[in-house]
């Protein structure tokens, strides 16, 4: 048995929460996933946001939301650790297995070890470079890299700090910032040996699926250096691995200030350019959309239109996300909660029903 989220297990959590609108609950890779997901990249480097994220992640996973989303380089490894001490705590407390949650992280930008160093350089050089774990030419901009071996030294400290032998999502992370420094043959093998890398891992049963998190690829024109096409990714997936691949989501920013990936024709299929909603669509790729509300930037003030296309709500922040979850195409928004207040006000959003009418006379405007 898989030991990580299973239909069963997903299943049973769903029927915790009968009250909750079945729009809410969508399909990934044949489990059950919540519309909104917890993110856990802001925050101090600190215990009480440690304790914070912990009770925010059980108060979430209780009341309807299942979806995780981690990064090894988030909070210099404590987002991870902190998801592992909650994660045990709804096991023993509330009776919700680890087969429940649907639990993401990433690999890819240089962690730091539970604080920021006085010297960053000194430390990657010491912790990365010196013990053989990355030559130098692996790094590009001095906090990234993405080859097979570091990929795996990551996986398993991200297992051990999330006390899990299995992640649900496994995402490379912003391989955009190698494809602007590398030529593009170089690229392409760094690309192929990594998706080669993460087939073995789901081989071995330390992950159940790939993907891929950019914060500028999949938002770039085609001739921009940083662009990234899912059409190549998928096609280095099936190159990798056939038609039964592994590649299976893409997470990219979506919001109301940032539509790109629902509104802009970035990507090719067959010739002709669309949007990346429609690309993923075309290629059976899932979408999880992250910056919902852009750092924080859309949580206190909206235009009226905003309010009236999507009505209901009491604040700019519920607005917002109901925007990105209701698009069609998204399987899943992220939103960084660590404040109880934020997960509250979060929650009035899951209790609703998503409103592609409204999110459809909002992208009509543009």
């Amino acid at each position: 048995m898989t030991p990580g989220a299973t239909a069963e297990g997903t299943a049973r959590w769903r029927a915790r929460h009968p009250a909750l609108p079945d729009a809410h609950f969508r399909s990934l890779g044949g489990v059950l996933v919540s519309s909104v997901g917890l993110r856990t990249h802001q925050g101090d480097i600190d215990a009480a946001t440690d304790q914070a994220y912990a009770d925010a992640v059980t108060t979430a996973i209780t009341s309807g939301i299942n979806l995780l989303d981690t990064a090894i380089d988030y909070r210099a490894q404590r987002s991870e650790r902190a998801l592992g001490r909650a994660l045990a705590t709804l096991a023993s407390a509330h009776g919700i297995g680890r087969d429940a949650v649907v639990l993401c992280t990433k690999g890819g930008h240089l962690p730091f070890d539970d604080f920021v160093p006085a010297d960053p350089d000194a430390f990657v050089e010491r912790t990365y470079v010196a013990t053989g774990l990355l030559a130098p030419e692996d790094i590009v901009g001095g906090r990234h890299a993405m080859s097979p071996r570091w990929l795996g030294d990551q996986l398993g400290r991200s297992l051990r700090n999330l006390g899990t032998t299995h992640v649900d999502v496994y995402y490379l992370q912003d391989p955009e910032l190698q494809r602007a420094a590398l030529p593009p043959s170089s690229f392409a093998t760094r690309l192929r040996d990594a998706f080669a890398h993460l087939e073995d891992e789901v081989a071995a049963g330390r992950i159940g699926r790939y993907g891929v998190a950019s914060r500028t690829g999949f938002r770039a024109a085609p001739d921009a250096p940083d662009h990234l096409s899912l059409a190549e990714l998928v096609r280095t997936a099936i190159d990798v691995a056939g038609s039964r691949h592994h590649l299976a989501v893409v997470q990219v920013p979506i919001s109301l200030a940032m539509p790109e990936a629902a509104i802009d024709p970035t990507q090719v299929i067959d010739g002709r350019a669309c949007t990346l909603l429609e690309a993923a669509a075309r290629l059976d790729v899932a979408v999880v959309a992250s910056t919902t509300l852009r750092q924080g930037h859309l949580a206190h003030r909206l235009p009226r239109v905003v309010a009236d296309a999507l009505p209901g709500f009491t604040t700019p922040a519920q607005r917002a996300l109901q925007f990105v979850r209701s698009l069609p195409g998204v399987t899943a928004a992220l939103v960084g909660m660590h404040e109880p207040a934020h997960v509250a006000e979060n929650l009035v959003v899951v209790a609703a029903a998503p409103d592609p009418a409204g999110v459809d006379s909002l992208v009509g405007r543009r």
